[in-house]
């Protein structure tokens, strides 16, 4: 008789251990709070506008890459996609405009044209991307054979000097002004990011691994809760998980808010770590490095608020991506801006009615900022209201007379998140451990069991402690795996 696994929650790590173990022969269902697939990889619509809050590089697009094996062993591709020019674009205040094109030519004379004197710096940029062009570094590291990891190995030691180099570092290079201020905000507004992420990411974009899934992250999650179904798998739509069933120290099944219990050989979580170890678990199964991972996660500054505008205007011809760098710091929502980060969804005729467009202006906060003004709806819905009104402000120096098309407005924060998601800190939701961007990317284990509890297994963000789609979707694929191994089955992640 099959196994019967259930798995809280139907976010990117859940939907992918639940393909696999059907894939292997396990008997598994999936509740889910709400009524969509996709958890964080989401979308909604309001008046004909969809409103994306995911994606913006999806990664595997390429059928030569691993992680599209990936993609396809899920069910998410192929698909339908459309490609951009740039990776993201940057503007001053005086006009100028810095497009970092995926094409290596294109961007070359750009940049010489943006900054003559500053050709040495843009020949070793170029070779450098040039470099993690030919290989799927990420792909291989996570998805390949120890083969494929010792023949990388040497390529990796010679691009070894950009590992200890961030964005803002790089960008100390050039002598011109405007460059000095734009590259380093070319990978999410983040300067202190390593430059080898923006490397390794435009290489995939040079090689056409970069696109983006029309229709937005909605559909792309559909597609994959799609081959959950047809393999067998079930979701219960609106069954939120309040109690997880333990039994002489081993998971047994879950209560749901209805107070209806479900039994389960082995029971999977893609909900909040925090949440699960904590409330539906009661804190039992901890040790001191868990309890630290669990604790209140430090108020920084992060990305905490979404100003979505659907706007009667054409965007066809606007860049992807785009930050707006200010003429004068602007304060919004408690922080201090110098410049504003935005996609714009003019490449995407889906997600807007004929000729209108949306822009997505993504905001910096602090999560203790909008948990208070929650205390207070009226409060917090003013405040929503402001930040709305500086934002399009902000707009119209660059896109002249947005004020007059803007027709729908959808602002959701933290606070949102946490509703939506049933979370801790809304999207932001990883354990308190020291960021290791190279494990997360490079591990090929996952620490996803808790001490003295058996059967039972994490997935999805607080395993990975990346954003990354792929690498939560990973999660799951790699979960599997492993119970495969122990009940000494061979993996199978090919569909029946």
């Amino acid at each position: 008789m099959a196994k019967s696994i259930i798995i809280i929650g139907a976010g990117m790590g859940g939907l992918a251990a639940g393909i696999y173990a059907q894939m292997n022969g396990y008997k598994t269902r999936i509740f889910e709070m709400h009524s969509s697939p996709g958890g964080q990889c989401a979308a909604w619509k309001r008046r004909g506008y969809t409103f994306d809050v995911c994606i913006h590089h999806l990664m595997g697009c390429s059928p030569y890459s691993k992680i599209n094996l990936l993609w396809n062993e899920l069910g998410a591709m192929p698909r339908e996609l459309t490609y951009t020019k740039e990776c993201v674009s940057v503007a001053s205040p005086e006009g100028e405009l810095f497009n970092d094109y995926y094409d290596l030519e294109m961007l070359e004379q750009h940049l010489k044209e943006l900054a003559p004197k500053d050709s040495e710096v843009i020949k070793e940029y170029i070779k450098a991307i040039k470099s993690f062009s030919k290989s799927d570094i990420w792909g291989e590291m996570m998805l390949g054979t120890t083969w494929d990891f010792i023949r990388r190995a040497p390529a990796l030691l010679s691009a070894g000097k950009w590992f200890k180099v961030n964005m803002r570092q790089f960008a100390g290079r050039f002598t011109d002004p405007f460059l000095k201020k734009a590259f380093p905000l070319l990978e999410y507004s983040t300067p202190d990011l390593p430059f080898f992420l923006h490397l390794a990411k435009h290489g995939y974009g040079c090689n056409k691994d970069i696109a983006w899934p029309v229709g937005g992250s909605l559909e792309f999650a559909r597609s994959i809760e799609e081959r959950y179904q047809e393999l067998g798998g079930e979701v219960h739509y609106g069954q939120k998980v309040e109690k997880i069933l333990t039994r002489n120290d081993k998971a047994v099944g879950v209560r749901t808010a209805d107070g209806s219990e479900h039994a389960a050989d082995i029971v999977i979580s893609n909900a909040d770590g925090r949440k699960t170890i904590m409330e539906m678990l009661e804190g039992r199964y901890i040790n001191d490095r868990l309890r630290k991972y669990c604790a209140e996660p430090q108020d920084e500054t992060n990305w905490a608020a979404h100003v979505f505008l659907g706007v009667d205007r054409d965007l066809a011809n606007e860049p992807s991506a785009l930050v707006m760098l200010l003429d004068r710091p602007v304060e919004i929502a408690g922080h201090v801006n110098e410049s504003l980060e935005m996609q714009i969804y003019g490449f995407d005729q889906t997600m807007a009615p004929d000729g209108k467009g949306v822009i997505k202006v993504e905001l910096v906060s602090r999560h203790s900022y909008w948990k208070e003004l929650y205390k207070d709806r009226t409060l917090y819905n003013e405040e929503k209201a402001k930040v709305t009104e500086a934002v399009v402000d902000l707009l119209e120096k660059r896109f002249t007379g947005i004020k007059s098309q803007v027709e729908v407005v959808d602002v959701p924060t933290l606070m949102t998140w946490e509703r939506y998601m049933g979370g801790t800190h809304g999207f932001v939701n990883m354990p308190n451990k020291e960021l290791n961007i190279m494990g997360s990317l490079f591990s090929r284990r996952l620490e996803t069991t808790l001490p003295g509890l058996s059967n039972f297994h994490l997935v999805g963000v607080w395993v990975t402690s990346a954003g990354a789609l792929f690498s939560n979707a990973l999660s799951g694929r790699t979960l599997i795996r492993s119970i495969c191994e122990r009940d000494g089955k061979k993996f199978n992640a090919a569909p029946q």
